[in-house]
């Protein structure tokens, strides 16, 4: 149908035409229907002319299947059981909120490394071709380093926090070191150490603090590879303070033992239960006039640090 414009007040509205020839009168008649205007060059269709394409278009669909453009199948199964893990708990709700535009590519990232194991991010693009994930899309290797330039510390410990908050009421905490072998010479904390693997390798050591039950991780710090378990654990407990615990319970074992480590404990007033040598001279000074290996404080005389090696009738030894 023929189309016109026309300008009135500075707007340039069109029109659709028909004309139609009346016999009777004799004469042609012209009808215009205006369907909408022009707005900086562009057609804007009125609501009217508009809901009329529309109808038109859906009354001339051919009937039958629609054919499919495009065919791609794509793994679900595991990626659909760490989506269930993290709802329940709480992990995809604590990273939507700690990390409200990263949250997708962090789990994206974190179902890579978890099912493709030991291949590097590189390795991402291949493996998002084929599985379904939460950010659905490709992070080039590029783009995954940035991404974990983006993760400052203050959202990493509120979502520690949010993640102590949903379950350590009813757990204890325990408390944990292990190393990582290495090649790299470009990461700072990679040092010569005392290897627990016995690789010949220089290390970066990993403290761990995690809930006793649920195996759950509530704290994690990277430190260099060449510090012992007891230089670690002041600091570690220096980091606790952040998640404002009102009761702290601490299992160890026996490679944290110092006695400044115990008088931290003790100042900070956090219960804990700690393993130690049996040929420590303390121990042996204790344990020698006492049949078997329980002691019965009541019988014996301590150092008000020392405790902590005997009560409640139990002694942790390794």
């Amino acid at each position: 149908m023929p189309r016109g414009r026309q300008i009135i007040n500075g707007t340039e509205y069109v029109y659709e035409y028909d004309s139609k020839w009346d016999g009777e009168k004799q004469y042609t008649s012209h009808n215009r229907n205006y369907i909408g205007k022009m707005v900086n060059g562009v057609f804007v269709p009125n609501k009217k002319y508009k809901l009329q394409q529309e109808l038109e278009a859906a009354t001339n669909r051919p009937r039958g299947p629609v054919p499919s453009v495009k065919s791609q199948r794509l793994f679900y199964g595991a990626t659909y059981l760490l989506d269930s893990i993290g709802k329940q708990l709480g992990v995809t709700g604590d990273l939507r909120q700690c990390f409200p535009d990263l949250d997708e590519k962090i789990l994206s990232i974190a179902y890579f490394l978890i099912l493709e194991d030991p291949k590097p991010m590189s390795r991402f693009p291949k493996w998002a071709r084929t599985h379904v994930h939460p950010y659905g899309k490709d992070i080039p290797s590029q783009r995954s380093s940035e991404l974990f330039s983006q993760i400052n510390e203050d959202a990493k410990q509120s979502f520690f926090r949010a993640q102590s908050n949903r379950r350590l009421e009813t757990e204890y905490l325990a408390y944990d070191t292990t190393s990582i072998s290495s090649y790299s010479k470009l990461i700072k904390q990679v040092r010569w150490g005392r290897n627990k693997e016995h690789d010949p390798l220089a290390q970066i050591n990993l403290a761990l603090v995690y809930g006793q039950d649920s195996r759950l991780p509530v704290l994690f710090r990277k430190l260099p590879g060449n510090i012992t378990d007891v230089m670690t654990l002041q600091e570690t407990l220096a980091d606790i303070d952040f998640l404002n615990f009102s009761k702290v319970k601490l299992v160890m074992d026996r490679g944290f033992y110092s006695e400044a480590n115990v008088n931290t404990l003790y100042q900070k007033h956090y219960k804990f239960v700690m393993a130690v040598r049996i040929g420590l001279k303390l121990v042996q000074k204790y344990l020698k006039p006492v049949p078997g290996k329980h002691a019965d404080p009541s019988q014996l005389q301590f150092p008000w640090w020392a405790v902590w090696l005997l009560s409640n009738h139990y002694l942790v030894l390794h």
